[in-house]
């Protein structure tokens, strides 16, 4: 199993977890057939929008992998644009948690200039930061540390 990050605009993870999907790096395949199904995944979103709006760097969506292999979306749906999109469930009791309330914990802000690392798109989290990320969304333990 692994864990995932991806890096997009509240506005995206609303439409996304709207239709129980993953889009990732403007739409690219490849970053979404890293994935298998039952891996863990996240949202970050830095502002509102894409190019707009509020700055929140808040985790805003968690998630796990479907079995549906990676498609690609209907022309009918986004006229030229088509992006690749991987399907998931979300959890519906998540809420969003500003990465501020969490940086003393995480291997991810551990590090100077660690922005740097979510303008990949995609990034893969360790469990230790997914545990908790995750527990701070849905106010339960998910994953347990190897060592437990």
């Amino acid at each position: 199993m692994k864990y995932w990050l991806g890096v997009v605009s509240r506005d995206h993870v609303r439409r996304g977890v709207e239709l129980g999907i993953a889009q990732v790096n403007h739409g690219k395949r490849t970053p979404l057939e890293r994935m298998r199904p039952g891996d863990a995944f996240l949202y970050y979103s830095p502002r509102e929008g894409m190019r707009s709006g509020a700055q929140i760097r808040s985790f805003t969506a968690i998630g796990t992998i479907d079995d549906r292999p990676v498609w690609q979306a209907d022309p009918q749906e986004g006229g030229c644009f088509q992006p690749w999109r991987r399907a998931v469930h979300y959890r519906t009791d998540a809420r969003e948690i500003p990465i501020d309330e969490l940086r003393g914990e995480l291997d991810l802000t551990s590090t100077p200039n660690w922005g740097m690392v979510l303008r990949r798109g995609l990034v893969e989290l360790t469990a230790h930061d997914f545990a908790v990320i995750a527990q701070a969304m849905i106010d339960e333990p998910v994953v347990k540390e190897a060592d437990e």
